[in-house]
Order: C-alpha cells, then sequence, then structure tokens
C-alpha cells in the first residue's frame, strides 16, 4: 500500500516525519543541516519583498539594473572569475544604464552580494520578466553571451547558465540563437 500522507497526497514528500526526520538523518550521518529555519523564513522573506516599490521609480529601476548585472556575474562565475569577464561585466552594465566607471564597479559588487545570497536565477528573471520587453530580453542575453566569450572560451557552465536564464527569460530559441551568433561575431572579429 501506498502512504497517502496525512492530505492523501502520494510519493516521498508525502512520508511522515518532514523536518524532524531530516534532522535526525543528518546526525546520524554526522551532518548539519545548512541552513537554520528562522534563517531560510528570513531569506525566503527578503525574496518575497525585493519587488520594486511601484511608488518610487528610482528604487524601481535600481532593482532592474541590479537583477540584469546579478546575471552577468553568474555568467562571469560559471567557469570562475577571469579578468577579461569582469571588465566584461563592468562595461555592459556602464553601456546598458549609461553608468559611469565608479558606478558600473559599485553595481557589480553589489550584485556579486546578491547572487551569494540567492537561492536561484528567478528573483532576478521575474523582475526582468514584469519590466522588460521581449526586444530587451534578448539584449540581455546578448549580454550574457558577450560576458561568456569575453575570456576568448565557452565553457559548458557558462552555457548551461546563459540557456537555463533565456528560458526563464521566455526568449524563443530563435532569439536565443541570434543573441548567440551576434556575440561569439562580435568576440571574433575583436580578436
Amino acid at each position: 500500500p501506498v502512504d497517502r500522507g496525512p492530505e492523501g497526497c502520494r510519493g516521498r514528500g508525502a512520508r511522515r516525519g518532514g523536518l524532524p526526520r531530516a534532522r535526525a538523518a543528518a546526525k546520524r550521518l554526522n551532518l548539519r543541516l545548512s541552513i537554520a529555519p528562522d534563517a531560510m523564513l528570513s531569506r525566503l522573506k527578503k525574496l518575497l519583498d525585493s519587488t520594486p516599490d511601484a511608488g518610487d521609480p528610482t528604487q524601481a529601476y535600481r532593482r532592474i539594473e541590479l537583477a540584469t548585472a546579478a546575471l552577468l556575474v553568474e555568467v562571469m562565475r560559471a567557469d570562475g572569475i577571469a579578468p577579461d569577464e569582469r571588465v566584461a561585466v563592468e562595461k555592459a552594465v556602464a553601456r546598458r544604464f549609461g553608468l559611469s566607471s565608479g558606478e558600473a564597479q559599485a553595481l557589480v559588487a553589489d550584485a556579486e552580494a546578491e547572487v551569494r545570497d540567492a537561492v536561484g536565477y528567478y528573483p532576478f528573471t521575474s523582475l526582468i520578466n514584469r519590466h522588460f520587453s521581449a526586444e530587451q530580453k534578448e539584449a540581455v542575453v546578448e549580454l550574457l553571451w558577450r560576458v561568456a566569450w569575453a575570456d576568448a572560451t565557452l565553457s559548458a557552465h557558462e552555457q548551461h547558465v546563459i540557456r537555463k536564464v533565456a528560458d526563464l527569460l521566455h526568449l524563443s530559441h530563435a532569439a536565443y540563437v541570434g543573441a548567440k551568433l551576434r556575440a561569439r561575431d562580435d568576440a571574433l572579429g575583436n580578436k
């Protein structure tokens, strides 16, 4: 017989015990749970509260800049941080948002902090989905490819991150490939 749990659900998640059972298993294996329940709840609250304030356009624009920069940082970090890729991220955000070099460096530093605390790409891509047109999303994916090509090598990890982000941005395959080819042609043309 299948254990359907208290709500009649099927599968592994429906087994009785939940978090206490996980803690007991972790203790038997001499493992520590990586995050306390209170910390998990505070991170979840921060994630849910991170939507831009509709009453403050400056704050909303800053969150969009940060989300875009965070995705660029994710690509930069995918195969280790190369100096050429860091420069490409800073140039990309400076050009995209009309920032000075110092402002771009500060934005990238803030984005790196956001990425360290993020639980995935969704907080960033959902914000971009709400505020960017299809053409703007394609431009973001092209920037991601430009960062990936900045060190003249393209790793499988970088490709995976960009494919995942493009899917979360609901970008068509044709737009994805077009962005990739434009970035590649530009990178190989400059080398």
